[in-house]
């Protein structure tokens, strides 16, 4: 399996060819020639991998390992294309209900598809008659490393990353490396990364190093070091560096001169911000590739671009250089330590009020690791992504030491919001998000640190007065192992990061599969043929639009909730005529009948990777769903708008989640009680009574308000027989609520003791999806709560 070309980025081609012949040389000889092209092949796929890998991102180097290894073994013919069709698409059933309490109607959708191919035949009937073996084995901490149950086992490693698939998505980052391993080898997943000096001795006169910046990252000390070492100093005037973005082009091309001439080092830093400039850089590196002093280095910086129709840097630079990342440490540890490393035992010492300073000091070095690292939780962790940085430590240090010399006493309330609302909060657009500042604050600086009785996380309390060096020997003695309790958070949290990172590592895949046919032989039908069935099995379900002219004549008054309904009618209405306009449009291009355009190409490809299409996003509704999710969630919609519209009489618990503009019925529920008991609509509030019962349980509607239901909750769930917000149990990421019952009253009337105030959102993306705020009882202070990122979804 010869590494084929275009697993390269297309940039790359022209570096390929000297990675190629490196790897050439490099390959072991060998007299007998079966042997010798086994030892090329693996030298030039393994040289490639590693050219690649090194300049891409972390989370991308999974994908790109994947592909590799999924393309190498369909070659081969290792593997089957309709099992990794599975894998990448998990094309689950839906509608259906697990019979075994481990897994999730979810999971049990992705068996039920396996078990009507040959290879999993019985797959489901197995796991319901050997419920106690799959149990242990769905619940073990790494299933990917425990053995499969019954002849299961026996099964091929692709077989079992499928099943896998359906029963521990949040394995499946894992998994797939443990497949890597086993089928190229463990250099493959290995994750040290080449060290700068190796990367170097690639470099050349024609060949710079392009390192893609990353946030509190300074690759150039590396490039220093490597100088100090061949005698390359700013003081030997051999080494100049300069940095892009302040009218320094003139100089930069004067050094980049002077350099090649000499055989002088330059580094040049930021060159995206001089975007204008670029193409004559791409000149000036051209000329000099050739005819120039064989030590002539340029190393160049640059920030990668926001997204793909943003990239500025020219391709001639990116295809000559040698592309590196360098990315900061992830988790706690390794965060905490560098907060602290932006001080030394000088800065600890320079405050008269020693014990205070250095208590709220170290609280700000955990509350910026925390801020910092809770990105990687996605949206359940921040609404929005922040670019806190260590400007905003350093300068909030700076603030707390001006605060203490001239204050008495501790200013705690005035700290906090200087460092909330100014410091960090300065980066801050969303509330939620400035709520969730706000607590940690709260939680982390206050009297009680001055008394030996605050805990930063559980079982990491503040540690005393020491010097520079104990604090670090603190952390690492004392800061517990990596885990979502570091930051408030249920470890469900990392459940639910781990499954969605797997979810967007098949999705990506999917997407740069060959797009010529199928996916190769094996008896996967071609890409239009599925396409094609599809698309006549949604234009066949679709019914006919709503008729509002005859559903007006239907009602005697149009009430708040009538309207509600009638623009949802008319919503769907939009959605659906655009959905069959652009199918037919799609049947017509593959009949032959009518030219494809790039629409109905976008529309094709969109079908076939089972994502719901740009032009239908446009018009519907916030979902995270794949197409076929999206599309049976859309006839329920439709069914449920059917039935309300049948007589216009509010059902007996209304599905929130099926609306288009779910605010509009909450906001028809104040409308409705302000006219009946003639109270100002602005001095009125929600207020919402969690039930013990179900849907099936209402047989009609409250007298006031409404019966709601379809809603979860993550981060915690609701404990149904004390009627408060407790935590959440283990692999339950998203429990069902039971109905809420809704009613509008006088906003001075509404009792906000133990409540905690709760978003609302329309998916798990949050953020712009926000809906109400629902006041949810609760015995715990409510900033547990607000860590742990608890909200209310309208979809999972």
């Amino acid at each position: 399996w010869l590494f084929p070309i275009n697993f390269v980025p297309v940039y790359q081609v022209f570096a390929f060819r000297i990675v190629f012949q490196k790897a050439m040389e490099r390959a072991s000889p060998d007299e007998n020639l079966k042997v010798r092209v086994l030892n090329l092949i693996d030298s030039i796929t393994f040289s490639v991998f590693q050219y690649t890998t090194r300049g891409l991102f972390e989370c991308d180097k999974l994908t790109y390992t994947a592909q590799v290894t999924f393309q190498i073994l369909l070659m081969s013919k290792e593997i089957n294309a309709v099992e990794l069709d599975f894998l990448l698409r998990y094309p689950a059933q839906t509608r259906v209900t697990s019979p075994v309490e481990f897994l999730s109607n979810y999971s049990w959708g992705g068996i039920k598809a396996l078990s009507s191919m040959e290879e999993f035949r019985n797959l489901d009937r197995d796991i319901e008659g050997s419920a106690k073996r799959w149990k242990k084995f769905v619940e073990s901490e790494c299933p990917e490393k425990e053995k499969f149950p019954q002849e299961w086992k026996n099964k091929s490693a692709l077989q079992r990353l499928c099943i896998m698939r359906a029963i521990r998505p949040d394995r499946m980052t894992y998994a797939v490396r443990d497949f890597v391993e086993e089928k190229l080898g463990s250099k493959y997943v290995v994750g040290r990364s080449l060290d700068f000096a190796t990367s170097f001795e690639e470099s050349g006169p024609a060949t710079p190093m392009f390192f893609i910046l990353s946030p509190g990252v300074d690759p150039l000390k590396d490039v220093e070091k490597q100088g100090k070492k061949l005698g390359y100093t700013f003081n030997n005037r051999n080494f100049h560096n300069v940095s892009l973005g302040q009218g320094q082009e003139v100089v930069a091309e004067q050094a980049l001169d002077l350099a090649a001439k000499e055989g002088h080092w330059v580094i040049l830093q930021n060159i995206h911000l001089v975007a204008k400039w670029l193409s004559s850089l791409e000149k000036k590196l051209e000329q000099h590739s050739e005819g120039s002093h064989q030590d002539f280095r340029v190393f160049i910086s640059a920030e990668p671009a926001p997204s793909p129709d943003s990239h500025i840097i020219p391709q001639g630079i990116l295809e000559n250089s040698i592309k590196i990342t360098n990315e900061p440490p992830t988790g706690m540890h390794a965060n905490l330590h560098k907060a602290l490393d932006n001080f030394t035992q000088d800065t600890l010492e320079m405050c008269t009020r020693e014990n205070e300073f250095k208590s709220i000091l170290f609280a700000l070095c955990y509350f910026h690791a925390v801020v910092a690292e809770r990105r990687k939780f996605g949206p359940q962790g921040w609404n929005r992504s922040y670019p806190f940085n260590t400007g905003d430590l350093t300068i909030s240090v700076n603030v707390l030491y001006n605060y203490l010399e001239a204050s008495s006493k501790v200013p705690y309330d005035d700290l906090r919001y200087l460092f909330g609302e100014i410091m960090y909060g300065g980066h801050i657009t969303d509330d939620w998000d400035r709520r969730l500042c706000k607590t940690y604050l709260e939680e982390f600086i206050k009297p009680e640190m001055l008394e030996g009785e605050l805990f930063l996380a559980p079982g990491f309390p503040l540690p005393g007065s020491m010097d520079y060096n104990g604090y670090h020997q603190y952390i690492d003695d004392t800061l517990p192992p990596e885990s979502p309790y570091l930051y408030g958070l249920h470890p469900n949290a990392e459940i639910g990061f781990l499954t969605q990172t797997s979810e967007k590592l098949f999705r990506i895949v999917l997407e740069m599969q060959p797009r010529d046919s199928s996916m190769g032989e094996g008896g996967v039908v071609t890409r239009e043929e599925t396409v094609k069935a599809l698309l006549d099995e949604m234009l066949e379900k679709l019914i006919d639009e709503f008729n509002i002219a005859e559903l007006m004549t239907k009602v005697e008054e149009r009430t708040p909730y009538v309207v509600v309904a009638f623009q949802e009618c008319e919503r769907m209405n939009i959605l659906t005529s655009e959905i069959k306009r652009s199918l037919k449009e799609l049947d017509l291009g593959l009949k032959g009948e009518l030219t494809m355009t790039s629409d109905m190409e976008n529309l094709q490809n969109a079908l076939f990777l089972d994502m719901v299409p740009e032009s239908w996003i446009k018009k519907a509704y916030p979902s995270t769903a794949s197409l076929g999710m999206w599309f049976a969630d859309l006839l329920t919609r439709i069914k449920e708008l059917e039935t309300w519209t049948g007589d216009f009489s509010l059902p007996s618990a209304v599905w929130l989640a099926g609306f288009f503009n779910p605010q509009s019925f909450l906001t028809a529920i104040m409308q409705s009680t302000a006219r009946k008991n003639e109270w100002p609509l602005d001095k009125m509030t929600l207020q919402c009574d969690v039930t013990k019962k179900n849907r099936e349980d209402f047989a009609s509607p409250p007298r006031e308000g409404a019966y709601v239901h379809g809603l979860f909750m993550e981060g915690a769930r609701w404990d149904a027989q004390a009627g408060i917000i407790t935590d959440a149990r283990l692999k339950e990421l998203t429990p069902a609520m039971p109905v809420i019952f809704i009613k509008a009253i006088p906003a001075d009337k509404q009792d906000i003791r133990s409540v905690y105030p709760c978003p609302v959102y329309k998916t798990r993306q949050r953020g712009p999806t926000y809906v109400w705020t629902f006041n949810l009882k609760t015995r715990e202070n409510p900033s547990k709560w607000v860590l742990a990122g608890v909200a209310l979804l309208l979809q999972i």
